[in-house]
């Protein structure tokens, strides 16, 4: 299930920011969450099933598009379609914008879509 963040969840926000970026410093890690908290066209939201939060996808929201910033996911849930399933809700979320990739999460979102459409073709 996507839930919106909220500072409560700060610390486990923090940690799956570790697994998106070459920043895993606190300082660096905190000013993203940072920039979620204090911009309301950036939007971040965890993943979560049973009682673990297993990813986490950051967004911006743009005129007729939304970019993807940040995703991961656990290393040990990898591979098992979490990532899909949250880029599928966060599209259905931001329906009718349309998902665009940052250069960091490109090949998160690519292997998301391809593992379960693996005949995809970019046009």
């Amino acid at each position: 299930m996507l839930l919106k963040y909220k500072k409560a969840n700060n610390k486990v926000a923090m940690g799956l920011l570790s697994y998106t970026t070459v920043h895993h410093k606190a300082g660096a890690l905190q000013r993203i969450i940072q920039n979620y908290e204090e911009h309301p066209d950036w939007q971040l939201y965890l993943w979560k099933e049973h009682d673990d939060f297993l990813g986490i996808i950051g967004i911006e929201l743009e005129e007729h598009t939304f970019t993807v910033h940040h995703a991961a996911v656990i290393p040990s849930y990898r591979n098992e379609g979490i990532g899909h399933k949250m880029v599928e809700e966060v599209q259905r979320l931001q329906e009718p914008l349309a998902m665009c990739s940052s250069p960091q999460t490109k090949e998160f979102l690519e292997k998301c879509w391809n593992s379960f459409y693996p005949n995809l073709v970019d046009s």
